[in-house]
């Protein structure tokens, strides 16, 4: 049989950053189908390796041809930008449930359906307390992902994953050095996280063979320092200025609400499961180890 046919089939749910820095690894060992909203994404999926499919998540008519596809499904589109569930991800597993459902998926969450932990440290057995009716959607779509997996036999395994970043990234954190983008005084300041997103394209491809069944893994690098205090350590590192300081009190004078909703929970996320299951290190544990000064 051609080599095609005998790779494993692998489908890709939200074609963003993430997944085509996947695309390499996954197009050499698997045969990614991928599924795309607009015909223009086409032909820079097929440059990437894979299979584009056309398809609509707001649209389950458009979903059907997704049936007894794929053995795997890495699943990384968001839910809708407004209201308290996730009907998305209602529709992709109805369609993978039309026929033989695939074996194992893959849900990219965030650390966000924690809520404020007032900068605790905090572990997947946490209860979840979202408190941004984005956060909400989040939780939505992880409980019923995984009702599901129970229900149809599918191995549902949810990451979650907090501020992701690179240096090639649109709005990296060199941008945010760049242009002066505040932070709180040290007295306001809250633990915020972050993963690279080749750190994060790695783990989800590991999560393909190597995560169990129905269970949830916090993603995190190995910086635990208030937000402030990370970005000062990496502006001193690159040769910036440090970023402005604010206190609570200004900030919500002059901020936009969807910033002020990050700066209002503080957590410390705990990512020992992960890596003690995961066999390698991190490429960039520090949020330093991406950003060359050279650069």
């Amino acid at each position: 049989m051609p080599s095609r046919f005998r790779k494993p089939r692998l489908l890709v749910v939200g074609g963003g950053d993430v997944a085509q820095r996947m695309a390499k690894d996954l197009a050499g060992r698997w045969r990614m189908m991928v599924l795309v909203r607009r015909p223009e994404q086409a032909a820079h999926w097929r440059k990437l390796g894979g299979v584009p499919l056309q398809g609509d998540l707001d649209q389950p008519a458009t979903l059907r041809r997704l049936a007894g596809l794929a053995h795997r499904v890495i699943h990384l589109a968001p839910p809708p930008t407004s209201g308290q569930s996730d009907p998305r991800s209602q529709h992709l597993v109805q369609a993978l449930s039309l026929r033989t459902p695939p074996a194992s998926l893959v849900y990219a969450s965030t650390t966000g359906v924690y809520g404020d932990a007032r900068g605790d440290v905090v572990r997947e057995t946490r209860s979840l307390n979202p408190m941004s009716d984005r956060a909400v959607r989040r939780v939505h779509a992880e409980q019923q992902l995984r009702r599901w997996g129970k229900r149809a036999a599918v191995a549902v395994s949810v990451f979650r994953i907090p501020g992701i970043h690179a240096p090639d990234r649109e709005g990296s954190l060199r941008d945010r050095l760049l242009r002066l983008a505040p932070v709180l005084v040290p007295q306001d300041d809250v633990h915020t996280n972050h993963i690279h997103a080749d750190d994060l394209a790695r783990i989800l491809h590991w999560a393909l063979w190597g995560a169990g069944p129905q269970r949830c893994y916090n993603v995190n690098d190995e910086t635990r320092l208030p937000m402030g205090e990370a970005l000062t350590q990496l502006a001193q590192h690159l040769g910036l200025a440090p970023p402005p300081r604010l206190t609570w009190a200004q900030a919500k004078d002059s901020l936009s609400p969807m910033v002020l909703s990050f700066w209002r929970e503080s957590r410390q996320v705990d990512a020992t499961r992960l890596t003690s299951e995961w066999p390698w290190r991190l490429r960039y544990p520090r949020l330093v180890d991406a950003y060359s000064p050279q650069a």
